[in-house]
């Protein structure tokens, strides 16, 4: 058996507050670490500086190897766990930025990142493309990571199962109003690659959007061994209730019948599981998902639309 803990974080990182941020990150960490023996966590895409900054990703940037990641790669290393978060970084030619997913080891050795390949929107003006889907090699097994909007797209899933990935870490920005979609693409990306897919999506507010969480650990046939609500029910004090109640007596029947929802606020915290990557094998023996493939006639797979 092959059992690993596994982690993802969701968080609702300030816009542009990097340090601020990565006290907050640092704090989930420790926390986590010290409630149970952990293998990897897990933070959503851009953890570190938040969505909307357009422009003023180019303050915020820095190279791989940087201050950013120097400083989790050191938390990682006094706390013996591997851990993969989202940046915004930068090449030499400052102008050149990607939106990038990096994995530091529990010796605290940076050990690769990945540039987003899929971008949506607004994005095409702020990072540039990548073009590597790389797989990371683990003590405990290998490693593909998504970015975002790559979740949509069952080719990057595909291709980093195939070139050996067991455990693909979805990191995400993932609105509100679609988190149902990204729900069905976690499952549906675990299912189809007979693999297990651990996903980490912010929750709180930018400028303009706002984001879902719905943090998940979902296994080979679709089984979430884990998952964190994208939000929580507000708990009014005692006081309060008993005012409201008091100025409820003397509404009519009819607005009895049309009280309001129950208020919410985004949930920060963290999904936990305990999982078997051994499970993977026998799984894709039992359903020869991908040994049944006939690869010669998806050629149109690789066609431009």
């Amino acid at each position: 058996m092959r059992e690993i803990t596994v982690a993802t974080v969701q968080m609702n990182p300030g816009l542009g507050e990097i340090e601020d941020n990565l006290v907050k990150m640092s704090d989930f960490i420790s926390k986590i670490a010290s409630q149970q023996k952990v293998d990897l966590i897990l933070f959503p895409e851009l953890a570190t500086s938040g969505y909307e900054l357009g422009v003023k990703f180019t303050q915020v940037a820095q190279q791989i190897p940087g201050p950013t990641a120097n400083l989790i790669s050191q938390r990682a290393q006094e706390l013996g766990v591997y851990i993969g978060f989202g940046m915004v970084t930068k090449e030499r030619v400052e102008s050149i930025l990607y939106d990038t997913a990096v994995l530091v080891g529990p010796d605290g050795e940076l050990i690769g990142q990945y540039h987003k390949t899929h971008l949506k929107g607004e994005e095409r003006m702020a990072f540039r493309e990548g073009y590597k889907l790389p797989v990371f090699e683990t003590e405990f097994g290998n490693l593909g990571f998504v970015l975002g909007w790559d979740l949509s797209f069952p080719e990057v899933s595909r291709s980093l199962v195939l070139d050996g990935a067991e455990l693909l870490c979805a990191l995400g920005n993932w609105e509100k109003d679609e988190v149902d979609e990204w729900k069905t693409y976690l499952k549906a990306r675990a299912c189809e690659n007979a693999c297990f897919v651990a996903g980490a999506n912010r929750v709180g507010e930018d400028v303009t959007i706002t984001f879902g969480g719905e943090s998940m650990i979902v296994g080979p046939r679709g089984r979430v061994h884990a998952h964190l609500p994208g939000e929580e029910e507000v708990k009014e004090d005692k006081a309060k209730s008993e005012k409201k109640d008091d100025a409820e007596k003397g509404e009519d029947a009819e607005k009895e019948t049309k009280k309001s929802k129950p208020k919410t606020q985004a949930l920060e915290g963290y999904a936990v599981a305990r999982i078997d990557l051994d499970e993977i094998k026998k799984f894709r023996e039992q359903r020869q998902t991908l040994q049944t493939r006939q690869p010669s006639i998806y050629r149109t797979l690789v066609r431009r639309y």
